[in-house]
């Protein structure tokens, strides 16, 4: 994960110069924990971004309090 976010928001291709200050990468971090976590395309969870799928999910099951676990 640590290597995907350097990667992606820290070093990448869109970051040609080095950050300014401490607090423009900290708010940067904060958009892209937030895009990792509810906008994203992941693939294991058939190309749906993770928040779209736990809503659906929940959905179904009717229950919030069920305990999810990957298998």
């Amino acid at each position: 994960m640590n290597g995907y976010y350097k990667a992606e928001l820290v070093r990448g291709p869109a970051r040609p110069e080095p950050w300014k200050t401490i607090e423009d990468l900290e708010l940067a971090t904060l958009g892209w924990v937030h895009w990792h976590n509810t906008q994203r395309l992941h693939g294991y969870l058939g190309d749906v971004p993770p928040a779209e799928f736990e809503n659906a999910f929940y959905a179904v099951n009717g229950d919030r309090n069920l305990l999810v676990g990957i298998k």
